[in-house]
């Protein structure tokens, strides 16, 4: 039945391309959305009334525009392209917005005052950029500003400049075009159409790629905006990340614990059958309070997964100057959705190999991006070494145990942004630190005692002390390797290793003070035994009439013992290689 509606219906014939405006505040991004746009949605061009007071972008703003397939595409079943323009805000405050707006779109097109050049949320644009998109394209705004006599000049400087900024990035050679997206705004009077739109649509033509979309699997849609309508229902306006929905299917809202009926779908006012992957689109279904829902995910019953903590394969972002510790606390977006969560780094207990490393060096710091489609996977069986901080240029793979402050609804294998958020905006500085991928979602909210157990992350330990006496022939007393009240059974077995060359294994403990007895299964050498003293009392001899500090005093002999501890075992046992 699904099949024959989606045949059926008109829009299953129209390409929907998501291209996501991104650039600093007063950059022109809305008015050059409103210059390209034919079709505005309910949230578009500042509609908010707090948009309008303060002259800047405070939420997402959606709109579209149409145009034939481009001879690139005309092999495809596609006969009708839809750009949708997904307007983010260019405010320091407004990070999270623009995170969580930059997840869902296609392309991305970079604004940038031609005048100021890249600014301090320009190059955050670009980092996010980075994370989520695989395609640029730059547009230097605001070219009327300049006098004609010395616009040409201006615009060879800014594109060298900027293609000098791109060249460590991903998007190095991605190409560069000017507009001049509200003339008006230079006085030049209300009637000035504006400059380098045409040729802006033709490059994203050329752009444009068929992104990989199934109606398979479960439907979830992320919304971004939710308002009533007296007597249909409530709106809520969203784009599809997975699956396919139709009229008269049932939704999940999972943050209100309640479903719904889908009453009717709209894309951009024209009425629809169903929506899949990648489309934007309008959601009426039953009523309910609107205020409840300002963003989030919408599902098919029971398609998602509420997460305590998480198991993800995360890199340091290379423009991100603080250090990345474990057990420091970032702010976490996932999706629209932002929370507290502390880190916990681990890696490979072994290098890559070197045919591993050279790949990683052909790549620069910056493009050494993560890629949020590949299926990952983690293998509990392995042992991974405690990481005290996120490497920067690392030459091993490391994973990460996110621990949520509050839990979060998200898709199990869903992109995670970790931020500083409370650093100062004005800063001239990137706030965003890692990002991730999710490999492992953890949803026992009793994890710490059911689930961490599982993960062998294990510290390198190293103890030292000296052997004090022989004991026997097979046998020494040693101190110092261990502390009075530490429990000596736990280490009971371990293997250790004399500066003399002889390999013991630790007996049990030897009276109250601390003191342990090694046994040496080899037998103890000759040199080692007439080094120290024997048996009873101390051994002190006379040289010359002087009496002199025993031998085990002046060149002692060290007991070493190396081991393993994993962090998460309850039992806090020691393992040796």
């Amino acid at each position: 039945m699904r099949k024959a509606i989606s045949q059926t219906c008109k829009m299953t014939e129209v390409l929907n391309f998501n291209i996501g405006i991104l650039g600093h505040v007063d950059s022109g991004k809305t008015s050059l959305a409103k210059a390209l746009s034919t079709v505005a949605s309910t949230a578009a061009f500042d509609k908010n009334p707090q948009s309008k007071e303060r002259g800047i972008t405070l939420d997402l703003g959606f709109s579209s525009f149409s145009v034939p397939i481009p001879d690139n595409l005309k092999l495809s079943k596609y006969r009708n392209l839809q750009y949708t323009l997904v307007d983010c805000p260019g405010h320091a405050s407004l990070i999270r917005t623009i995170i969580g707006g930059a997840q869902i779109i296609d392309l991305m097109v970079l604004v940038v005052d031609i005048i100021k050049g890249m600014q301090t949320q320009t190059a955050e644009c670009l980092v996010i950029g980075e994370i989520v998109c695989e395609k640029m394209l730059v547009v230097l705004n605001k070219i009327d500003l300049i006098p004609k006599e010395k616009r040409k000049a201006a615009i060879e400087k800014m594109t060298k400049r900027m293609h000098k900024t791109l060249e460590n990035t991903k998007f190095s050679g991605c190409t560069i075009t000017t507009a001049a997206a509200n003339p008006c705004g230079s006085g030049e009077g209300e009637n000035v159409k504006p400059e380098g739109i045409e040729n802006l649509i033709k490059l994203l033509q050329e752009h444009t790629y068929v992104p990989s979309r199934s109606a398979e699997g479960p439907f979830i849609f992320s919304v971004d905006h939710c308002f009533s309508i007296r007597g249909q229902g409530t709106v809520m306006t969203g784009t599809t990340l997975s699956g396919q929905v139709c009229i008269n299917d049932m939704v999940e809202i999972s943050s209100l614990q309640t479903t719904k009926k889908v009453k009717s779908i709209q894309m951009f006012h024209k009425p629809i059958q169903s929506i899949k992957q990648g489309d934007r689109a309008g959601i009426c279904v039953t009523q309910f309070d609107p205020k409840l829902l300002e963003r989030g995910l919408i599902c098919t019953p029971g398609a998602l997964p509420t997460l305590y903590a998480a198991v993800v394969d995360i890199k340091k972002i290379a423009y991100y100057n603080g250090a990345v510790s474990t057990k420091a606390k970032f702010h976490i977006t996932i999706g629209h959705a932002t929370v507290m969560g502390k880190i916990s780094i681990f890696g490979h207990s072994r290098p890559l190999c070197d045919e591993s490393i050279a790949d990683k060096k052909s790549l620069s710091g910056a493009t050494e991006h993560l890629d949020v489609n590949k299926n990952k996977t983690f293998d509990f069986n392995q042992d991974y070494e405690y990481c005290e901080e996120l490497l920067k240029d690392s030459t091993k793979q490391q994973w990460a145990l996110l621990e949520f402050e509050k839990p979060i609804l998200c898709r199990g294998n869903s992109l995670a942004i970790g931020s500083r958020f409370d650093s100062d905006i004005h800063a001239n500085k990137c706030r965003l630190a890692f990002k991730a991928q999710i490999v492992h979602p953890i949803t026992d909210k009793d994890y710490a005692k059911n689930f961490l157990p599982n993960l062998k992350v294990f510290k390198n330990k190293s103890r030292e002390g000296t052997v004090e006496r022989v004991h026997d022939e097979y046998s020494v007393i040693c101190k110092g390797l261990l502390k009075k009240e530490t429990n000596i059974e736990l280490f009971a077995g371990l293997h250790v290793a004399l500066s003399s060359g002889e390999k013991g294994v630790i007996d049990g403990s030897f009276g109250l003070s601390g003191k342990v007895k090694i046994r040496i299964p080899d037998g103890l050498k000759s040199d080692t035994k007439s080094a120290l003293p024997g048996k009873g009392k101390r051994g002190r001899k006379k040289l010359d009439g002087n009496e002199l500090a025993s031998k085990a005093d002046a060149h002692p002999i060290t007991v070493t013992m190396q081991f393993k501890r994993y962090v998460y075992d309850p039992s806090k046992k020691m393992k040796q290689s």
